[in-house]
């Protein structure tokens, strides 16, 4: 018969607060930069694209409150998901030429955006943590 407990160690929660702390402080940047100097290359973009202006607002979302939610760990899956949804646009709104891209030094062209998906995503598979205000067991995290 097998036995179905997971062991967590000492270090699997400080493990998750280091990728949600990474993960949101150097979303937090580009949010900075967007509250600081706007949106209107967004919202021209959405508008070109044929698409709302108005769902550029929702980039204040996805890189300022989700991270913000991420790094104190409150609902954190939910937040995660959101910047990972909010990567998945910038990809198909600015970068899609980029896609098939390598730089001058022989990594992705994307490399950023998909770092910043993939650790969103693992964040939503891990939760938070109990380093966090929502606690190893808080429902969402």
């Amino acid at each position: 018969m097998q036995n179905n407990t997971t062991v967590h160690t000492s270090t699997d929660d400080t493990g998750k607060l280091v990728l949600r702390a990474a993960l949101a402080i150097m979303l937090l940047f580009h949010g900075y930069a967007k509250v600081t100097g706007g949106i209107g290359f967004i919202t021209g973009m959405l508008a070109k694209a044929g698409a709302p202006a108005a769902l550029g607002y929702l980039v204040y979302v996805g890189e300022v409150i989700a991270p913000l939610m991420i790094l104190v760990g409150i609902f954190t899956r939910p937040a995660a998901l959101v910047v990972a949804i909010n990567m998945i646009v910038a990809v198909l709104l600015v970068h899609t030429s980029e896609f098939f891209t390598i730089d001058k030094t022989g990594g992705w062209a994307l490399e950023l955006q998909g770092m910043f998906f993939f650790a969103a995503v693992a964040v939503a598979l891990l939760g938070a943590g109990r380093y966090s205000l929502g606690g190893a067991t808080g429902r969402y995290n």
